[in-house]
């Protein structure tokens, strides 16, 4: 397990984090849509390849979380797009999971499917040069759930997927996500992670997982984005400090945090809140990092715009983001650096 426990540390390396780049082809092109571009594979191509070209990226991303479709694309001047990130030092991953799906006699509730053939995915990817991979499993704040069984069907798929992965030389990163959606205030979400968190590693462990060889890639502890109460970036890193010590061994080399319909300021601001308090003595054995897919490229997708003539707009939108977070895994963050240019 050497490999994957130095592949775990490469990805959590300080001042870095992973760029998540795996929106499925329905979700993206409702990102598209959103800046009236089409959708076709040679534009989300071209889209990737331009965040993935930024030319300090490699400065604060240290892995990348790619789509089944963009693994096996070459760049416009035909070099596999695996290889354009491998050449600055940046660790290609995968997103294998199907998706949530209705988990049956659970109304309102999900389990995540894919594992009918994933040893052999895992093999073709590993052959494609992933070293990473990456399963989501949700769940929702109302009343009456999460249930319990939902709770334990989810952790068991999670450590299962995890255990086929280390199987297959990849670094499971391990994505267990209460969802925003909902009223309900940040005490109720911190409970809610907590239990999700409990069972999720105790499946790992009697699933044999190495947890120095995976990521937990959770939700922040946050309020209901419906919730009338608001939480400040303090109290935010306040209450997920404090989960996740009541939770994830210390073993675990690293956190890299979802942002989880957060704004792109709120999640480096909450990453930020958390790394100063590490940084001040608070106890939190693991690097407190991120894995942000909207919260990192927001920005870079409306310079674009879908225009080849805004490439560079949106490099430089990209880059500036992914130097604020770099700061907020320092403790380093401040509001005003919003307002640098990019």
């Amino acid at each position: 397990m050497g490999d994957l426990a130095a592949t775990a540390r490469a990805l959590v390396a300080p001042g870095k984090g992973i760029l998540a780049a795996d929106e499925s082809t329905g979700t993206i092109g409702k990102r598209f849509d959103s800046i009236g571009a089409a959708s076709t594979e040679e534009s989300r191509r071209d889209y990737r390849e331009l965040l993935f070209t930024t030319p300090t990226a490699a400065e604060y991303i240290s892995g990348v979380i790619l789509f089944d479709e963009t693994i096996r694309q070459h760049g416009a001047d035909g070099t596999p797009l695996v290889e354009v990130l491998e050449r600055q030092g940046i660790v290609p991953g995968i997103k294998v999971d199907a998706g949530a799906k209705p988990l049956a006699f659970a109304p309102g509730e999900t389990v995540t499917e894919g594992l009918d053939g994933l040893r052999e995915r895992l093999e073709a990817y590993h052959g494609l040069g992933a070293r990473f991979a990456k399963w989501r499993a949700t769940y929702v704040i109302a009343p009456g759930v999460p249930s319990q069984y939902c709770i334990d069907a989810n952790a068991h798929a999670l450590a299962r997927y995890a255990a086929l992965c280390q199987e297959a030389g990849l670094v499971p990163i391990v994505e267990p996500e209460v969802l925003m959606e909902g009223d309900h205030p940040i005490e109720q979400c911190e409970g809610v992670t907590a239990s999700v968190l409990e069972a999720v590693f105790s499946q790992l462990f009697e699933q044999r997982v190495e947890l120095e060889g995976m990521l937990l890639k959770p939700n922040m502890v946050v309020p209901g984005a419906d919730c009338p109460v608001p939480a400040t970036p303090d109290e935010v890193a306040a209450a997920t400090l404090r989960c996740f010590r009541w939770t994830v061994p210390c073993a675990v080399p690293g956190i890299v945090f979802l942002s989880g319909g957060q704004s792109d300021k709120a999640a480096t601001a909450n990453l930020g809140a958390m790394n100063k308090r590490k940084a001040a003595g608070e106890v939190a054995p693991w690097e407190l990092s991120f894995s942000y897919g909207r919260a990192l490229q927001s920005a870079a997708l409306k310079a674009w715009a879908g225009e080849a003539a805004n490439a560079d707009a949106a490099r430089a939108a990209f880059a500036h983001r992914a130097r604020l977070n770099s700061e907020a895994r320092r403790g380093r963050y401040a509001a005003d650096m919003e307002h640098a240019e990019p």
